[in-house]
């Protein structure tokens, strides 16, 4: 037999043998396309997996709701703005898999829009080894106000919820949330109504027994508080240290 074939032949066959381990040691990471069938349609989402994933471990999963100004189809304009943000700057504050499902024009995080969103938890948890313990749920302006719908109509789902200007109904989020860690963030500067609900969500909640309300009111910040919250260190810590209560 030739030499060279020989040893050419071997160096191929090693390679290829090696090729799937090194995939499989490998995942790919950073924002992913995916999609979700809901009623027969297809949505397009996005999954972010932090450099460091391995399916070796559970992992803690954010859902993210954006808000009006991202509504669309192309799958991508809601990976531009709020979380997706701060995961580009800040990656190492988010030792998490996110989700980013995207609404459609002329919806809102609610009805179908909530069953896509719910839905595409549903398939990261599974796909990703998401912690049914660590699932947390946040949003801006529209997404701040699904994650008050979402959070109330599921209030044992979420370990955590950080709403940041947006609007809910207040009787509701009492009976729902008041046993759960929820973060209310607001600009001072935003407009009036939007406030006035955040100032009394978190009183409401206070008076309703929550020992774990937080909130924050950024002097001088109009309706783009989302930056702000989620370029800081504090609020991605205390997301994090939030667990899902459990029987036993």
């Amino acid at each position: 037999m030739n030499r060279r074939w020989l040893l050419g032949w071997v160096g191929m066959t090693v390679i290829a043998a090696l090729a799937p381990l090194h995939a499989a040691e490998t995942p790919v990471t950073g924002f992913l396309n995916r999609t979700v069938t809901v009623e027969g349609k297809e949505h397009p989402y996005v999954v972010y997996l932090p450099r460091d994933y391995t399916p070796e471990r559970k992992w803690p999963v954010i859902l993210f709701l954006h808000g009006a100004g991202e509504r669309g189809t192309d799958g991508l304009k809601q990976t531009q703005v709020g979380i997706g943000t701060a995961l580009r700057f800040h990656p190492e504050r988010f030792p998490a898999v996110v989700v980013m499902p995207q609404c459609l024009p002329g919806e809102r995080w609610t009805d179908r829009m909530a069953d896509v969103a719910l839905k595409a938890l549903d398939d990261t948890v599974q796909r990703y080894q998401g912690d049914p313990n660590r699932i947390y749920l946040t949003g801006l302006s529209m997404g701040g106000a699904g994650s008050w719908y979402l959070g109330t109509a599921h209030p044992h789902r979420f370990a955590a919820i950080v709403s940041i200007c947006g609007r809910g109904d207040i009787p509701g989020i009492v009976t729902g949330l008041k046993d759960s860690p929820v973060w209310i963030v607001v600009g001072d500067q935003d407009q009036a109504q939007t406030v006035q609900f955040a100032r009394d969500a978190h009183q409401a909640l206070k008076a309703g027994g929550s020992t774990t309300v937080r909130y924050t009111e950024y002097p001088g910040v109009g309706h783009n508080s989302w930056d702000k919250a989620y370029a800081a260190p504090e609020l991605a810590a205390w997301l994090f240290a939030q667990r899902l209560k459990t029987d036993g």
